[in-house]
């Protein structure tokens, strides 16, 4: 008798291959042939010299690995100047740094709700905060998104502890959530408000500090934020920001923060290195913008839909899954990487490009990048039909 117990895998390959939705991995070069247009390298950090260095320095004192969680071996004298340096930079009392900025979201919801608690989520927020709200054992209310009166109406219909969440710049259209209105609701309801600043850090504020220092909400006693290493900084790891009370409360009870190795402290050193440089050099995050706008403004003279960005993501809408997917496939073939997002990834059920304005992109390079998008723009007739 055949044991097949993974049969039904097959049936849900034909199903994505129908669809449109079938992803593959495609392993880069250590040097890109490639016109970067998909990364998250939004300051251009990644291969800069001090931050390689800093990050080779730090591998050769340190080890290549932490050893450890941070409660046991995982912890060094660079994990604390890091939190360090990054609490003071994004204007917080606190900071804790974890192996990715997906662990500090699942971190903080799980540490900062549970059971008879409220969640109430933006629609668009990313799969880390779904899956940190899914995880938490708490009520989870979607609100639609970027709407401060249904949180507030989320809210008033819950009698206990409470806490909203939201990207501050959403990672499908660039678009930025409403944070001082946020904020107020927040406090009008005595919740929490809690901020995935992945995609502003480095890029929104004053020299990269943020969404929420742009906001004027940078430590503000009922606000936490979570980022990532891995964008503006050009790094790995992710870190939660807020209050030392929070903080250490994270220490005790996130289990992602527990039960995890501590990162490595090669990102670590890098990270730093990021820091260093953004601080000396902080109008590569006024570039970042600038670059993105350009991008939008040419793309949509060209006669393309985008919708216009409010940090360094440009998103150029796809007549179909099947489009999105070919489109990007052409842009590649011209030279040119680009991201592209279908369902699930997106929640709104249309497809995109995803661009990166990256602060180092020179002129010659917006004009390339828009000139490849635009002659390799699917029709319209290229709609799914199903």
């Amino acid at each position: 008798m055949s044991f097949a117990p993974f049969d039904w895998i097959d049936a849900e390959a034909r199903r994505r291959a129908a669809a449109g939705l079938v992803r593959t991995l495609r392993p880069r070069d250590a040097e890109p042939e490639l016109l970067d247009l998909a990364s998250n390298d939004y300051l251009g950090l990644t291969r800069h010299p001090e931050v390689t260095a800093a990050a080779a320095a730090a591998a050769h004192r340190w080890g290549a690995g932490a050893t450890g969680s941070r409660l046991v071996t995982g912890s060094t004298a660079l994990h604390a100047e890091l939190e360090r340096e990054l609490a003071a930079f994004c204007g917080f009392e606190a900071a804790l740094v974890l192996s990715s900025g997906y662990a500090a979201n699942l971190a903080a919801l799980t540490a900062l709700s549970g059971r008879d608690s409220l969640i109430v989520s933006d629609a668009g927020n990313h799969a880390s905060i779904v899956d940190g709200c899914r995880l938490s054992r708490a009520e989870t209310a979607v609100a639609p998104h970027a709407d401060p009166d249904a949180v507030a109406k989320a809210f008033g219909a819950h009698d206990g502890r409470a806490l909203a969440v939201t990207d501050s710049v959403f990672s499908v259209d660039g678009d930025a959530a409403p944070l001082p209105a946020l904020a107020e609701v927040c406090r009008s309801a005595n919740a929490a408000l809690l901020v995935d600043d992945a995609h502003g850090l480095g890029v929104l504020g004053n020299g990269g500090r943020g969404a929420l220092a742009a906001a004027g909400l940078a430590g503000s006693d009922g606000v936490v934020a979570t980022l990532t290493l891995s964008k503006s900084l050009g790094s790995q790891g992710g870190a939660v920001l807020g209050p030392a009370r929070v903080i250490d409360h994270l220490v005790n009870t996130a289990r992602t923060f527990i039960f995890d190795t501590g990162l490595a402290p090669a990102a670590v050193g890098g990270a730093l290195g990021a820091l260093g440089v953004l601080r000396r050099e902080p109008q590569r995050a006024g570039r970042a913008r600038d670059v993105a706008t350009a991008l939008y403004t040419r793309l949509t003279a060209a006669g393309l839909e985008a919708v216009r960005p409010e940090a360094a993501v440009v998103s150029v809408r796809a007549p179909s899954a099947d489009a999105a997917v070919r489109w990007a496939a052409d842009c590649r073939t011209a030279g040119m990487a680009v991201g592209c997002f279908r369902p699930p990834s997106v929640p709104d059920g249309i497809s995109r490009l995803r661009l990166t304005a990256r602060a180092d992109l020179t002129e010659e390079q917006i004009t390339t990048a828009v000139a490849t998008i635009a002659a390799t723009a699917p029709r319209q007739a290229d709609a799914d039909v199903s």
